[in-house]
């Protein structure tokens, strides 16, 4: 069996309301999330989740924020010997922008996607103005797009798994490392949503759904059913793997 240690790519940052990741919490607390692309080494395939921003802001302040350096996509690459072209496989939780705004630099890979994304991406609700289909036209129009309808295996060791918490397609990306199996997840949030405060869990709470989301209620149990459902927990815009720090190692 493949197995992967996931290095986490910081490829841009947002600031906003904290309440945009916990739901009916920490409304008004400005806060600053990484946005990453993750390089999954081992194995002949070299793949990546999710692509990042095009252009990322880059200041002190934010890496402050966050713990760790921000990258642009080819610098990120250039840290593992990799240059976007090199990239065999791209997997992607969703395709709201900041997901996979570079896309099209990756000329020769396989990008596998739910249909529900593509979809959105083509057809947006007005609710969720997160998509932009012109960061995947090129790579659609050129044959690169793979279209899922179910959970899939892409390779040995690595499988995606639909969880529609954050939108109607997101996949949750479950990776074999040799510290045991690890998920990164397929909704936009942080540590706290996944082990709350107990200020949260004393209102019989395990859980803190995405600060958007399709479905509230689904979504509570969604996010138990993947934190639950592996070793290790990569919840998708934690700001405590900023540092870039190799993960699944033993």
């Amino acid at each position: 069996m493949s197995t992967f240690v996931i290095h986490p790519i910081v490829l841009g940052t947002k600031e906003f309301d904290k309440g945009m990741m916990t739901y009916q919490f920490e409304y008004g607390k400005p806060y600053t999330i990484p946005i990453y692309g993750w390089y999954l080494e081992g194995g002949d395939t070299r793949i990546l989740v999710d692509t990042g921003e095009m252009r990322p802001v880059v200041s002190e302040a934010r890496e402050a924020a966050i713990g760790g350096a921000i990258h642009g996509f080819a610098a990120g690459l250039a840290r593992f010997g990799l240059t976007p072209a090199d990239v065999d496989v791209v997997v992607h939780t969703h395709l709201h922008n900041d997901h996979c705004e570079n896309d099209s630099l990756c000329e020769n890979a396989l990008f596998y996607v739910h249909e529900r994304e593509l979809a959105h991406a083509r057809n947006p609700h007005p609710l969720d103005y997160r998509y932009n289909e012109e960061y995947i036209e090129d790579v659609a129009e050129a044959g690169q797009m793979v279209s899922l309808t179910e959970d899939t295996e892409i390779v040995p060791g690595l499988r995606m798994v639909h969880t529609p918490a954050h939108t109607e397609g997101g996949m949750s990306v479950f990776v074999d490392t040799p510290a045991g199996l690890a998920v990164i997840t397929g909704f936009c949030v942080i540590r706290e949503n996944l082990f709350p405060p107990t200020s949260v869990t004393a209102r019989e709470m395990e859980v803190i759904p995405p600060g958007t989301c399709v479905n509230t209620y689904a979504a509570y149990d969604i996010l138990r059913r993947i934190r639950d459902a592996a070793d290790i927990v990569l919840p998708l815009h934690e700001p405590s793997f900023a540092s870039g720090a190799p993960i699944g190692l033993k």
